[in-house]
């Protein structure tokens, strides 16, 4: 079963980083695209970033390109967001979420770690 933990959300002032990180376990993520979304309070959930497992292109949304940064550490079986000139329509609470690279959407969500980002 696959299981993905968040960690590493917190408060933060305008334009300040985060790293978020997220482990996987449960079984080899080779053919599996990994990602982050979002859910800012009262808005509906959204798609930050993503990537393949096994590298190669990355995809952001237009409101985080060039600003967050989605990587992943083979060794540690860890996919990572770092965020960095931080505002405060960032702030929400972060998912990890993975799929199957033949499947649509994505299945496995972790439990979310929040991030706020103060003015």
């Amino acid at each position: 079963q696959v299981q993905l933990v968040e960690s590493g959300g917190g408060l933060v002032q305008a334009g300040g980083s985060l790293r978020l990180s997220c482990a996987a376990s449960g079984r080899t993520f080779n053919n599996y695209i990994m990602g982050w979304f979002r859910q800012a309070p009262g808005k509906e959930r959204e798609f930050v970033a993503s990537m393949m497992w096994s590298g190669g292109s990355t995809y952001y949304a237009d409101s985080v390109k060039g600003r967050f940064t989605i990587s992943r550490d083979y060794a540690q079986n860890t996919v990572y967001l770092q965020m960095n000139s931080l505002k405060p329509e960032d702030t929400a609470v972060y998912y990890c979420v993975a799929r199957r690279a033949v499947v649509k959407e994505f299945n496995y969500w972790g439990q979310g770690t929040p991030v706020t980002v103060s003015s």
